[in-house]
């Protein structure tokens, strides 16, 4: 089995280089993206187990984010 792969989104670059750090130090595969409309690109391209999300982007928020790829 590979690695899990995460979807790390969050506009503020510090925090994803901070978070991504983390995560690959324990193993996991991570991509990232700054705002919704790449995420929403990366949600279905990559096929991530797991979404690290800011609710807080600008243009397309979380929530909606959410709402589309339930």
């Amino acid at each position: 089995m590979g690695r899990a792969r995460v979807l790390l989104v969050d506009d503020d670059a510090k925090i994803v280089r901070l978070v991504q750090a983390y995560l690959e130090k324990d193993g996991y595969q991570v991509v990232s993206a700054g705002d919704g409309l790449e995420a929403l690109q990366l949600a279905r391209s990559k096929q991530p187990d797991l979404m690290i999300l800011d609710l807080m982007l600008p243009g397309m928020d979380g929530r909606d984010i959410c709402r589309i790829l339930r």
